[in-house]
């Protein structure tokens, strides 16, 4: 998997790097920007605010997708693309042999919590620790031991059996079983997903009995453009269209202002992944046409911690999948806060040859700057002493391709990112 990693973000490089320059990004500038899901919204679109980087992949290619973090229990259904999850109400894990789904259609169905990455279909049942839905926390091995049986409709509409029996923890494994309702065409799997903690989630399709490439580096995109189940007033789901948050993004909603508005140091930050969602338009039943919401301003805390504003300017539609919006930069570039005490910033960007880094900490620090591509894959490292005040360093980035890279600054208490953009 390594191998399609490394072919997917090289291909991303080639195609992106001679378009993006951080000198579009001036400070208070607006830029008009876009995000095509093409038509029926077959695409999910990732969005790097800083870089302007989008990524596309697409949606209809898996089923259920796992979290790589070692401490989650989190599997995601492809709620967006029809994927409909039932608990098996009949039986425990004893009753996979004897399956009856007898009054299926009665059954309750689960989806994703809107809100919440950690909160996946299969999690919908938790009660607190130790149970969490489709497992329970053994206290002793740390695994997570599967206790419930449930039905899943995949894109196609067809139905399976499904039990996940477990996730070794320590080896970030998930152990799973599938099969037809009655029995056939089972499949028993062993998914190892230790090697993918550069995404957030891998996919894996129970159609083609394979795993799926669904997302780009979790250090690339702030948002995503994406088709999700979402929840009515009186709870009952429904699909929209909309945009989700990365997990280590805050955003800000201000509704109703003018679209000039800019206080984005009022009210709190929102950590919800679905905090800008999808009712910034609005649907006439007349005209069967959709409008914008001009009276909806959002911020953005992006992965490097500035602030970006951004609103909405069009829409097009399952005709094109188009998404029109604006975004602003608020807070400065290249300049991070990584711990109290510390600052870095790194300088030119773009560059070339070579990049200068200036950091301030205090003296006898262990000092790592790390230079890695949209993979992670390192390409640079160096270990320098820490001196109280400013301390100037120098990178050589000769012969590194050009594209969007990472520099990392990290002590054993502090760490912090900022991309850099490497030219010829």
């Amino acid at each position: 998997m390594k191998n399609i990693y490394t072919l997917l973000y090289a291909s991303i490089l080639v195609l992106i790097s001679s378009f993006v320059s951080l000198s579009m990004r001036a400070q208070g500038t607006v830029h008009p920007d876009s995000a095509v899901m093409s038509a029926g919204y077959a695409n999910e679109v990732y969005y790097g605010i800083e870089s302007r980087m989008v990524q596309t992949f697409q949606r209809g290619t898996w089923d259920i997708a796992f979290r790589t973090m070692k401490r989650s229990s989190s599997i995601l259904t492809n709620d967006g693309s029809g994927v409909v999850l039932y608990t098996y109400p009949k039986a425990d894990t004893s009753g996979w042999n004897s399956f009856d789904t007898t009054g299926f259609y009665t059954w309750k169905p689960m989806y994703n919590d809107p809100t919440n990455w950690e909160n996946g279909a299969f999690s919908r049942n938790a009660k607190g620790h130790p149970d969490y839905g489709w497992c329970k926390y053994n206290d002793v091995t740390h695994n997570l031991i599967g206790d419930s049986l449930f039905v899943i409709k995949l894109r196609d509409g067809s139905l399976k059996k499904i039990w996940i029996i477990k996730k070794l923890a320590s080896l970030d494994i998930f152990v799973f079983r599938y099969a037809n309702l009655d029995g056939t065409g089972e499949q028993n799997v062993s998914e190892d997903i230790s090697g993918l903690l550069s995404v957030d989630f891998s996919g894996y399709s129970l159609q083609t009995n394979s795993r799926v490439v669904i997302q780009p580096n979790k250090n690339s995109w702030d948002i995503l453009f994406t088709k999700y189940m979402s929840v009515q007033t009186d709870g009952s789901p429904y699909p929209v269209v909309g945009v989700l948050s990365n997990d280590s993004v805050r955003t800000k909603n201000f509704h109703p202002v003018d679209l000039s508005y800019n206080d984005f140091g009022a009210g709190k930050w929102d950590s919800t992944r679905s905090s800008i969602g999808w009712n910034w338009k609005l649907f006439n039943q007349g005209t069967f046409t959709y409008s914008i919401v001009d009276s909806s301003v959002y911020f953005v805390k992006d992965l490097s911690k500035h602030v970006y504003k951004l609103y909405f300017t069009g829409y097009g539609g399952s005709q094109t999948g188009f998404i029109g919006f604006t975004t602003q930069q608020m807070t400065g570039m290249g300049v991070q806060n990584p711990g109290e005490g510390m600052t870095f910033s790194v300088f030119p960007n773009p560059a070339s040859g070579r990049i200068n880094i200036q950091v301030t900490g205090k003296t006898g620090e262990d000092l790592l700057i790390s230079l890695t591509d949209l993979s992670g894959r390192q390409l640079r490292a160096d270990r320098p002493g820490l001196t109280d005040g400013l301390n100037a360093y120098s990178m050589d980035v000769t012969g590194v391709q050009p594209g969007i890279y990472f520099v990392t600054v990290s002590t054993a208490a502090t760490k912090s990112v900022t991309k850099v953009i490497i030219s010829r």
